[in-house]
């Protein structure tokens, strides 16, 4: 039962509608499922009374423990079916304690730190499962066990840069003008796919299936790898635009 001070699911829901982040460069599972998923997984949990912190932790539950699965159990298509469920839930929750954190007033310090922690982690750990998982259930040559450790440097070095991105623009860009860059094309999102992190929960519904499952991660590493290498130069040259529209804040590394 709710009081005076919590409103129900359905105006919790209509409130975060006005309590979204920008979708600007967002893929498109991440703009149109897994926003959406969140949002109505905050609304829940902003009913029952749950704090970001608390469904950050839920979610890393359900993260690890799909990422578990991968790396213990011999894969079979319903351990597929497992292991995809566990990974876009938690991926879905991770949307989910954000969005209640701004339908609350706002999030913490730490709030934000424990989310980008437990992100690093997962990103970094699903890629070692799959190598444990391709060396102990597949038959792959010895070279192919470089392309979940490919992966692996290609997902941190992107979610690290991406973070390093926002900080230094927040940083050295008028908030007006950071709140104007937002929208994207749903062209873009369209093309951005294979980078997305919700497709490649979905990709492990063919883990249980030897000759699909590592031709599709393959793929993915080299969508991703090859998005990455055009996307740090693009980088680089917005980062440069940032650091000739202004002064440099002080503290700021200088070459």
């Amino acid at each position: 039962m709710t009081n005076a001070t919590t409103p129900d699911f359905t105006t919790a829901l209509a409130r975060l509608r006005d309590a979204q982040k920008s979708t600007k460069g967002a893929p498109a599972y991440s703009r149109f499922i897994n926003r959406e998923a969140g949002r109505v997984l905050a609304a829940a949990a902003f009913t029952a009374n749950l704090t970001p912190n608390r469904v950050t932790a839920i979610s890393a539950v359900f993260t690890f423990g799909g990422i578990g699965l991968i790396a213990t159990a011999p894969p079979t298509p319903l351990l597929g079916l497992a292991v995809a469920a566990a990974l876009v839930l938690g991926y879905a929750l991770d949307a989910a304690d954000g969005q209640l954190a701004r339908l609350r007033g706002g999030g913490t310090p730490e709030g934000e730190w424990l989310d980008h922690v437990v992100d690093s982690i997962k990103i970094s750990a699903l890629h070692l499962a799959v190598l444990i998982a391709l060396y102990r259930h597949f038959d792959v040559t010895t070279e192919f066990l470089l392309v979940p450790l490919g992966f692996h440097l290609v997902a941190a070095v992107m979610f690290f840069t991406m973070i390093l991105n926002e900080q230094l623009r927040r940083r050295h860009t008028t908030p007006d003008r950071v709140a104007a860059e937002t929208g994207s094309s749903p062209v873009r999102s369209l093309l951005v796919l294979p980078t997305d992190y919700g497709v490649l929960c979905l990709l492990f519904v063919t883990l249980g299936f030897a000759r699909v499952f590592p031709i599709g991660y393959a793929a993915l590493f080299v969508a991703n790898a090859a998005f990455l290498a055009a996307a740090l130069v693009k980088w680089y040259k917005d980062v440069s635009a940032l650091g000739r529209a202004g002064t440099a804040p002080e503290g700021r590394y200088t070459s």
